[in-house]
């Protein structure tokens, strides 16, 4: 599974980062980049938790 984040959405909450670190990270410019492309299975769950508490909804995956 692949995830995109829409740079000119994110708002840099942070919420994808604090439930799943391991596919997000925050960057110095304040926005969320994915980590893992593509995402490994066992991080699937999480990964779409993330993308459910984006509250902008900038994180799609296919």
């Amino acid at each position: 599974m692949k995830f995109k984040v829409d740079q000119e959405l994110c708002i840099g909450c942070g919420a994808c980062e604090g439930v799943c670190p391991e596919v997000f990270e925050m960057r110095d410019d304040d926005k969320a980049y994915v980590i893992k492309d593509p995402v490994p299975a066992e991080l699937e769950d999480n990964a779409l938790e993330s993308e459910e508490s984006c509250p902008v909804e900038a994180i799609c995956h296919e």
